[in-house]
């Protein structure tokens, strides 16, 4: 298995082989959560306004996502975890447009020929969907800030995954305080919060779920996020964390 580490839109429109795409604040962790939630399917769009034409299409679809981290008008949710936790998904279509996450699906879709996602929250579920099926190419794109500039917790999500891939040994223990500390976080606390401070853990939270996601084209063509279940492996099976 060869990893190729890349970033932002552009590495997502390279991507090639297995693409995984990684936006830890906030778009891949909201992903996970609405599927523990029930959500029965994610439809990842590339723009607010596209959005909002589906909600107007299908009044029963809910809308979640962001524009310079806040919830656009006319959304149900913003880009937010502990929003759609609290929600009740139980069946529902979610919408969701997000500066990076959403666009980095489309735009892998047209280069790699698998497209998965990935937070820390679902992080061992993903590792083992790539170790049980082992690519010959893994591209594994940290999203960054809206799409065009490094962001740390992604790269850092992003070395965890290739890690896990390649048995090296991780310390999770680290890298949430290390990330409280830089800019990346100074949308959750303090002065400069503009969104739930609970967000932070939540996206934080390593292994919360068994399952990974994996983007699809629908017989209409549109993209969709489906969630796909693992078999419970026994603990010496997986690769070795710290």
């Amino acid at each position: 298995m060869r990893i190729k580490m890349l970033e932002l839109l552009s590495g997502a429109a390279a991507a090639s082989g297995v693409a995984v795409v990684i936006d830890v604040f906030r778009a891949c962790s909201v992903a996970s959560y609405a599927f523990a939630g029930g959500a029965a399917r994610i439809l990842p769009v590339d723009s607010v306004e596209e959005a909002l034409a589906l909600k107007a299409a299908h009044p029963d679809y809910l809308l979640a996502g962001e524009r310079h981290c806040l919830k656009p008008a006319g959304f149900d949710f913003g880009n937010s975890p502990s929003e759609v936790a609290a929600a009740d998904l139980a069946g529902r279509t979610l919408v969701h447009a997000t500066s990076a996450g959403t666009r980095g699906l489309v735009a892998a879709m047209g280069s790699a020929e698998r497209v998965l996602t990935c937070s820390f929250a679902n992080m061992a579920a993903t590792a083992a969907e790539l170790l049980a099926t082992a690519p010959p190419v893994v591209s594994v794109v940290a999203m960054g800030k809206a799409g065009m500039t490094s962001a740390p917790e992604d790269r850092m999500c992003g070395m965890y995954l290739a890690n896990l891939l390649q048995d090296v040994p991780n310390a999770f223990a680290v890298i949430p305080q290390f990330l409280r500390k830089t800019a990346s976080a100074e949308i959750f606390f303090g002065d400069t919060a503009i969104v739930p401070e609970a967000d932070f853990d939540l996206c934080l939270t390593l292994d919360a779920f068994d399952f990974y996601l994996e983007a699809i084209r629908q017989a209409d063509g549109r993209l969709a996020l489906v969630r796909r279940d693992t078999p419970t492996q026994p603990a010496a099976d997986m690769p070795s964390q710290v």
